[in-house]
């Protein structure tokens, strides 16, 4: 019979390990189901968990692989396409992956809804990795956003920025759809509703330049930004990002002249 102090630290290690094996990098699932190892995943799946790896960063990858490891379902979910439907691509930041799941959800069964394996972020991180988002599939609608983290940027350096992703993107044929930055408190890390007002214009100039639609969420928060937003925070309430995805579903809808 094993002594209470041997089994302690055997307990310990075992604890241990299946700790570490369930945050490893081969335990992820597609859509909400269980957890599993890279090697019963098509080529397909596995390589876009890689891409998941390589740009989710430190604060998204652990958090999507606890998630995956309870068999919840993430926005960054491997999409198996339906060959029969449409595929869409979300660009865009963290507000972005708050809206991911409630637009997939209200275009289940008519759009493949596909988002980048990470944030934006800033239009110059677009610019550089625009290509490796786009990848070599067709896409049918491209609905895109840069602006809560070009806040701070130079006003000629975003349009600049914006521009080119806008040349890059009209060069697929995808049907492009502009979302305008929603809006900031006042107070907080992200004071300065000012700048995204600022951001907005140039965008809505560029837009209209292209004959690029805008799903203008600005305007759709701005109203309820108390009720929909966190307290001194630009993200919403989780229960909120419904009414975003619901816009988004429709704009998309629109663009492909299904709605």
């Amino acid at each position: 019979m094993f002594h209470a102090n041997v089994l302690r630290p055997l307990t310990g290690l075992i604890m241990s390990i299946t700790l570490f094996n369930s945050f490893s990098p081969s335990v992820h699932a597609a859509g909400g189901a269980a957890a599993t190892g890279k090697s019963s995943m098509t080529p397909e799946q596995a390589a876009w968990e890689q891409k998941l790896e390589k740009s989710l960063g430190r604060f998204y990858l652990p958090r999507y692989k606890e998630a995956k490891a309870a068999g919840k379902e993430t926005a960054w979910d491997y999409v198996k396409d339906d060959p029969a439907l449409p595929r869409a691509l979300l660009i865009g930041d963290s507000i972005s992956r708050g809206y991911t799941m409630p637009t997939r959800h209200a275009l289940a069964g008519r759009v493949n809804l596909h988002r980048i394996p990470c944030i934006s972020t800033r239009s110059s991180k677009g610019l550089r990795l625009l290509n490796y988002w786009l990848g070599d599939g067709r896409w049918d609608v491209i609905h895109f956003n840069f602006g809560i983290h070009d806040r701070n940027t130079n006003t000629e350096v975003y349009e600049k920025n914006l521009r080119e992703i806008v040349k890059r993107l009209k060069q697929t044929g995808a049907k492009l759809v502009w979302a305008s930055t929603t809006p900031v408190p006042e107070t907080g890390t992200y004071a300065g509703n000012d700048k995204i007002v600022r951001l907005n214009e140039i965008a809505e100039k560029i837009m209209k330049e292209n004959r690029i639609p805008i799903d203008d969420l600005y305007g759709l928060v701005r109203p309820r930004q108390a009720e929909l937003q966190r307290p001194d925070d630009c993200h919403f309430h989780e229960d909120k990002y419904t009414i975003l995805g619901n816009q988004v579903a429709d704009s998309i809808l629109k663009a492909l002249g299904k709605k």
